[in-house]
């Protein structure tokens, strides 16, 4: 492999992997001072939504650096990435649900509060 590339490749995944690793520090102290379970999952959504996918690229690039270019690699990467944003939505989402009515306690500053409404059965 070029020199050249490889310096870029290794640098570049050096800063994903930070920045990525950032999001997740951030989300986790964001976790920390939430009041209720509602806000806690909702503060996890960038860690799971960017820093986790930045930091599998990061991993790509790495390998790619270390041992070449493959197009399995490629492409486990890109299944990893979209199964990582396609799970932490639905997953941040029935968690939530599953906390607000299971009774868990919710901050007065959590609006709207819709599951907290009787369901309209005329429509």
């Amino acid at each position: 492999m070029n020199g050249t590339l490889f310096v870029i490749l290794e640098t570049l995944a050096g800063v994903l992997v930070v920045v990525g690793a950032l999001f997740v520090l951030v989300s986790a102290v964001a976790m920390h001072r939430q009041h209720d379970a509602i806000s806690r999952i909702n503060v996890l959504t960038p860690a799971t939504g960017t820093g986790l996918p930045l930091i599998v690229v990061a991993a790509f690039l790495h390998r790619w650096a270390a041992v070449g270019f493959t197009w399995i690699d490629l492409l486990k990467t890109l299944v990893t990435v979209a199964a990582l944003l396609i799970v932490s939505s639905v997953a941040s989402n029935i968690l939530a649900r599953a906390a607000y009515l299971s009774g868990a306690k919710v901050s007065s500053h959590t609006r709207p509060q819709e599951l907290a409404q009787e369901p309209d059965i005329d429509r």
